[in-house]
């Protein structure tokens, strides 16, 4: 993905455990994951955990729950107990949606991506605020092994991204270790405010009031001139914010 690139050409939507897949066309750290608790739990770090807030969502992805799906241009399935996706095509953006899928308001977000070779432009990261209707709207948080990152505003109809940070471009941090073998993402989306965490340190912090609430995702992106496409996704959890 170059530091310039923020069209997405084509996206694949994997939105239902059942296999429901709806393809649509738009406009454009720690080496060591976070490990589960006791309880089943997975462990929040403590730099960036909410002081207060209820568990709305947990999943260690050990079993198929999440949408699945593969096709000419992505995979999407569950391996090693985790949720691996794979993508074919290039500058292809494809997500998916946990079970019984619903709008949420202001809640923080964490994942542990994991590095099966991937490119060091694919981008992965956190969805939320998915308008109903609107497949295209929605905010991601965005990194790459190479140590970008951006948080964005995509829209329908609209073919570009808006970046919110950076002055609309790709950008890099030291923060981000460059292709590490996993990574633990976490995003504040909420109260206006839209933050980024690596491993469990603040990227960046913009604020926003388009969507105020809406479906939350994991999501992969290839690059323009990527020759390898596959992360896995494992330990996901989501608080209410305060």
């Amino acid at each position: 993905m170059k530091s310039n690139t923020k069209v997405i050409l084509a996206v694949a939507c994997v939105a239902l455990a059942a296999l429901a897949c709806e393809a649509v066309t738009g406009g454009g750290g720690s080496d060591t994951p976070v490990a589960p608790s006791d309880t089943g739990v997975p462990v929040v770090p403590t730099e960036v955990q909410p002081s207060t807030g209820d568990v709305l969502l947990s999943d260690d992805f050990s079993s198929s729950k999440w949408g699945t799906g593969t096709d000419a241009d992505s995979s999407v399935e569950y391996a090693s107990e985790a949720l691996q996706m794979i993508v074919f095509t290039k500058n292809y953006f494809v997500w998916s949606t946990p079970p019984n899928s619903q709008d949420y308001q202001n809640v923080h977000m964490e994942v542990t991506v994991i590095n099966n070779d991937t490119d060091s432009t694919t981008g992965f990261g956190l969805m939320c605020n998915q308008q109903a209707g609107a497949d295209n709207s929605f905010y991601y948080f965005a990194i790459t092994p190479a140590g970008e990152y951006a948080i964005a505003k995509a829209e329908q109809g609209v073919q570009a991204d808006i970046f919110l940070t950076n002055n609309d471009e790709w950008a890099n941090s030291d923060l981000i270790s460059k292709n590490a073998s996993s990574y633990r993402v976490g995003a504040d989306c909420g109260n206006s405010n839209l933050t980024l965490y690596v491993d469990g340190q603040q990227i960046a912090s913009v604020s926003d009031s388009t969507y105020t609430g809406g479906g939350v995702a994991l999501f992969t992106w290839s690059g323009e001139e990527a020759t390898s496409t596959n992360v896995s996704f494992d330990d996901f959890v989501m608080l209410e914010l305060p």
